[in-house]
């Protein structure tokens, strides 16, 4: 497999310059190609597409309109460009490719926002104009706010998804929205007309959107999970679940008793490390968790957290789904849970004493050490 920069390689921004140029005779493409291939190789993908973005403010005229123009023209003629068999080509652009195109939009378009916001529409119908939105929804937050709000009504389903996705408070990769992560009220009503949309790939991007305001303000997201799970449809249900993913793994109780894990009481809890030591990448952490209850319907949900040793000695809890028992109502359940401890590139591994702790709920129901030796 290609490595993720090779979206945005030499091919790639000569067909860009190719397709410009039967949209813009005027347009220097050799110049152009000059500058966006000047070490482009060594450079990481967003800066191979910001590399390319200035290569084409370097030889696209400057007049906003007549920019504006070819941008629209040199667009793939589909208006859905995920469909299959539809790939970037001399047809038009689409996919990763049209990214430095969106940047563009957005630098040359800062101070015209209602003419780079129409421009931007477009270009998401081809791929994606989540990233280079933002700046200009933190720039004119109310118009902003007006234009998103029509998006969401808007009969293409890219469109209505840039309408959540961009708007994310805190969207990876995209700049911090600052104005959202402090008071994510403005949304509310954007994401209101969204719950229910006819798509998944909208309905996902609403319930990322709450994920994101779930980690600043935890309860006005707990109080939307109550008001959205009154008669829910299953994609709504998935919906909030995806969109409380965080509040769920955090044992937030508001959530988990709205999903219907209420507090629960269990007559004997008994938990035991399998592997008291554990020898980094040869061996997996084991353990065994017995409850007995007293057989009535309940509704389980147990996850554990590894506290994993830091470089300072410390430990840190990282938790991890195991087990989501619907309508459980045997005396007791035994189960064994295998954990691997091996080279990941997400993480650094320290030896010494960890923990292993049980949650049934959100709420920790035991906890026990192992030796991590290295």
């Amino acid at each position: 497999m290609e490595p993720f920069k090779e979206l945005m390689n030499a091919d790639v921004a000569r067909m860009l310059g190719a397709i410009i140029k039967t949209k813009y005779a005027a347009f220097n493409q050799d110049q152009y190609e000059m500058h966006a291939m000047n070490g482009l190789a060594s450079l990481e993908f967003k800066d191979r597409v910001m590399q390319v973005a200035d290569a084409f403010d370097a030889t696209l005229p400057q007049d906003f309109d007549t920019f504006a123009e070819i941008m629209l023209n040199c667009l793939h003629p589909s208006e859905d460009t995920n469909a299959d068999g539809i790939k970037f080509g001399p047809d038009g652009v689409c996919g990763f490719a049209i990214w430095p195109l969106t940047e563009l939009v957005t630098i040359r378009g800062i101070n015209e926002p209602e003419k780079a916001f129409a421009v931007l529409k477009e270009q998401t119908k081809r791929f994606s104009s989540e990233f280079a939105v933002r700046p200009l929804i933190a720039k004119y937050p109310e118009i902003a706010m007006e234009t998103l709000m029509k998006w969401a009504d808007d009969e293409n389903r890219h469109v209505r998804r840039l309408a959540s996705e961009g708007s994310r408070p805190r969207l990876p990769w995209g700049i911090r929205l600052d104005q959202f992560v402090n008071d994510p009220a403005p949304l509310l009503p954007l994401l209101e007309k969204l719950k229910d949309d006819p798509d998944e790939y909208v309905r996902r991007s609403v319930a990322n959107n709450l994920n994101d305001i779930a980690k600043d303000h935890p309860a006005v997201v707990a109080n939307i999970a109550e008001a959205w799970l009154k008669n829910a449809s299953k994609n709504r249900h998935r919906l909030v679940k995806h969109a409380c993913r965080t509040l769920i793994k955090s044992g937030d109780q508001r959530v988990l008793s709205a999903f219907g894990y209420k507090a629960v009481k269990l007559n004997q809890v008994s938990f035991e490390i399998l592997t008291p030591t554990v020898k980094y990448g040869d061996e997996a952490l084991e353990f065994e968790l017995v409850i007995s209850s007293d057989g009535k319907p309940t509704n389980l949900m147990i996850d554990y957290a590894v506290h994993f040793m830091k470089a300072n000695g410390s430990l840190a809890p990282k938790v991890f789904k195991w087990k989501d028992l619907k309508g459980f109502e045997d005396k007791q359940l035994k189960a064994q849970r295998k954990h691997a401890i091996k080279p990941i590139t997400t993480r650094v591994y320290y030896p010494g004493k960890h923990k292993v702790e049980i949650f049934i709920n959100g709420v920790s129901a035991a906890i026990a050490d192992f030796e991590l030796q290295m």
